[in-house]
């Protein structure tokens, strides 16, 4: 007969209470057992100590009859000494699955386009400001060189404008000199 120290379901619907027992592994859950060791009750806080109520000795004579627990079991005996409970490893089942690879990926992908993108368009920007800064720069030396333009033709047409004042002015008196001239020989 293959003994099994295991966990026997009791109490209410949605109010679980579990027994610990010793029982033949062909038997039920909540069947006919062999003795029982203790109780377990998961609606307490896991600090409590009436969350586990286990006898001891009665579970190392069962354990040096060949019972074997199940994993929860093992997992009080070891809290309370009697047995030594290996941590399980399994690095492939905390892996995620194909299609979230494929899901990440994809995000991966689409945020470095994204971000591409916004580069793109900032160095696009970047280029038409130089381009502005560019064609302004040009327009204000194209008006500076008109504004000069404008100023030498005024100053030459000022400079026209005082010889030919100068001319006409030595002109006449040049036309009066002789008048007087003449006015002094009249008299």
């Amino acid at each position: 007969m293959s003994l099994k120290i295991r966990l026997s379901r009791a109490g209410a619907k949605k109010r679980p209470f579990y027994r610990i027992v010793v029982a033949d592994s062909r038997s039920p859950r909540d069947g006919r057992y062999i003795e029982k060791i203790g109780t377990f009750n998961p609606l307490l806080p896991r600090d409590s100590a009436e969350r586990v109520n286990l006898d001891a000795d009665r579970a190392k004579h069962w354990l040096s009859h060949g019972a074997l627990p199940t994993d929860r079991v093992l997992r009080f005996f070891d809290a309370v000494g009697l047995m030594k409970r290996e941590a399980r490893l399994n690095p492939e089942k905390g892996k995620p699955g194909k299609k979230r690879l494929e899901r990440e990926e994809a995000k991966v992908a689409a945020e470095a386009e994204k971000a591409k993108a916004a580069e793109d368009e900032k160095a696009k920007a970047a280029a038409e400001d130089e381009k502005a800064k560019a064609a302004a720069e040009t327009e204000k030396a194209a008006a500076e060189a008109e504004a000069a333009k404008d100023a030498a033709a005024a100053a030459e047409e000022e400079a026209s404008v005082e010889a030919e004042d100068k001319t006409a002015v030595e002109e006449a008196e040049a036309a009066e000199a002789p008048a007087e001239g003449e006015a002094e020989k009249a008299e």
